[in-house]
């Protein structure tokens, strides 16, 4: 696909989008008002960074005790594993029945004989979950420092996504050892998290007792999926729209931060705690930015897993709500996702997606499904505020950010509601990347280099 084209591509995907991630802004926006006071936030409806409970404010799951509806047992098992003696080895163990209840393949004894699922004692580590392929059909390792909580038991499914997808395509020729894009990497564990993480899971698994099954229950748990999924869809897109602009020559080196929060003030509407100085370099304090990672394939995963899911349940006969869908034990499930995975990168990515979902085109509409209930509780809560922010500063241009020529930069629609009184104001998707981008510098740097794949944790 032409680069043109698929910067096109992406920004009529974020903005399909971004009414839902306005809605959830504006919701949020109003709690934290709550909790610190108008006074705190600037009269343009961005939201300041700090507030939101993450180091790059890309996901808020750690606003859900603020900003959480209704009163219902919380669907955090970490209290449940911890009182049933979880340690790491059981955490990767449920991680792999869950693979093996659809039919795909088991751990080989090598992994968990060569995997770091703990953090050493007697040595410094990088504890970034990281998920690797040694390229010999054999040897397939993970890295990771793992806490016992939900949120690492998450990861770990992530993680062992890409192992399992790994494991699927270790028979193709070398050169189509790896996803049928970036995305694709990213979204396999993810998939399945989606079904791990409902209530009706948890209780299959024995960590959680009940299930309160009820509309209020179901828009706290939908509220906190969108606090890691919805808030993390501008992130992941101005990520790689902030270094397109700088690589076409749009941004000179003088703008680099002045560019950096024009994005995240137009797109995620948030601005910064304090006034940032042109001398700073802000977007450094992101790894992926200095490592030279792209991370579009974040925001193309998120988008794909629930297209993908959307398709896995409906094979496995699942007919409830699809923010209830389970796939667990499901054998038709795991065979249609088998046969997309064992194609690593020898077929197009549109042909890969056609094989479970029957359309070549990648599409929002299957998350904005899983989200509807979510979306018309916060437009029914959100009437009579404000939604959306100032935009009249928006550094958009045809050739650079990807909106299309002609797109307005003017203030975001309130869909006729009024401004609030007052003043007004998310990581277990990963990195999948070939160690060596410079693989024709040698034959001899290609044996060393060329012949390891890592793949990062969660957006982090």
């Amino acid at each position: 696909m032409p680069s043109e084209e698929f910067k096109e591509l992406m920004f009529g995907l974020y903005r399909e989008l971004r009414p839902l991630y306005q809605e959830l802004h504006a919701y949020v926006r109003r709690k934290l008002k709550e909790e610190y006071g108008v006074d705190k936030f600037p009269s343009s409806g961005h939201i300041p960074a700090h507030l939101l409970g993450n180091m790059w404010a890309q996901t808020w799951g750690n606003l859900l005790d603020f900003v959480q509806p209704y009163n219902r047992t919380s669907v955090d098992v970490t209290p449940a594993m911890i009182q049933q003696g979880y340690n790491a080895l059981r955490m990767f163990n449920v991680s792999e029945e869950f693979f093996t209840s659809l039919g795909l393949e088991k751990m080989p004894q090598s992994f968990w004989d060569n995997s770091m699922i703990t953090k050493p004692a007697n040595r410094s580590v990088v504890c970034h979950a990281s998920a690797w392929d040694f390229y010999n059909q054999k040897d397939f390792r993970i890295k990771m420092c793992t806490d016992i909580t939900m949120e690492d038991l998450i990861t770990i499914h992530h993680e062992m996504g890409h192992i399992q997808y790994f494991l699927q395509y270790k028979d193709q020729p070398v050169s189509f050892r790896d996803g049928a894009n970036p995305g694709f990497h990213e979204a396999v564990g993810d998939v399945l998290a989606l079904s791990v993480s409902t209530p009706g899971h948890l209780k299959k698994i024995g960590l959680l007792k009940t299930v309160q099954d009820d509309y209020e229950a179901d828009i706290n748990y939908m509220l906190s999926i969108a606090l890691d999924k919805i808030a993390f869809l501008p992130f992941g897109y101005l990520m790689d729209a902030y270094r397109w602009s700088i690589f076409s020559g749009e941004t000179k080196m003088d703008d680099l931060n002045k560019k950096w929060w024009q994005l995240r003030e137009c797109l995620q509407g948030i601005s910064p705690p304090l006034s940032r100085p042109k001398t700073s370099f802000d977007a450094g304090a992101k790894y992926h930015i200095p490592a030279n990672v792209p991370y579009i394939r974040y925001f193309i995963s998120v988008i794909l897993q629930f297209q993908l899911h959307e398709k896995l349940c409906e094979v496995a006969n699942q007919t409830g709500p699809l923010h209830k869908c389970d796939i667990y034990q499901s054998k038709e499930a795991g065979a249609v996702l088998g046969d997309m995975l064992k194609l690593g990168s020898s077929k197009p990515w549109p042909e890969a997606l056609e094989i479970i979902t029957g359309t070549s085109k990648l599409s929002a509409s299957s998350l904005v499904k899983y989200f509807k209930p979510l979306i018309d509780w916060l437009k029914a809560n959100n009437t009579g505020h404000r939604v959306g922010w100032d935009m009249d500063t928006c550094p958009f241009s045809a050739t650079t950010t990807a909106p299309p020529s002609g797109h307005s930069t003017g203030t975001v629609p309130s869909s006729g509601q009024s401004t609030e009184s007052g003043p007004t104001g998310t990581n277990g998707l990963s990195t999948s990347t070939s160690i060596g981008n410079s693989c024709g510098t040698g034959f001899s740097l290609i044996l060393v280099l060329c012949t390891v794949k890592y793949t990062f944790s969660p957006y982090i």
